[in-house]
């Protein structure tokens, strides 16, 4: 599993040209199993991602489809962890 923080590199008039582009990418990564989680931080500077694919050169692709990535306007952050405790509702991230 992924924890991916993406950093905006562009001020947020220009970001916000590309939302609905993003949240078409995050809705097909979704629809795919892709993604589990994710949301904007706060104060608004980027946002964050958690992702459960098999890889990270896998998640190194699906991350280049996004416009964001495609117009360079946020940095990636990819952190891999092995999750080994979770909630009773998020027990089906737990990894074997």
């Amino acid at each position: 599993m992924f924890i991916v923080s993406l950093t905006y590199t562009a001020p947020l008039d220009e970001i916000d040209k590309f939302i609905p582009e993003h949240i078409a990418f995050l809705n097909e990564q979704y629809a795919l199993g892709h993604f589990q989680l994710s949301g904007r931080k706060v104060p608004r500077t980027g946002g964050i991602i958690i992702a459960t694919v098999k890889d990270r050169d896998s998640l190194d692709n699906i991350l280049a489809k996004d416009p964001f990535q495609l117009e360079k306007l946020a940095n990636y952050d990819v952190i891999e962890i092995v999750p080994t405790k979770s909630s009773k509702h998020l027990a089906f991230l737990i990894e074997p």
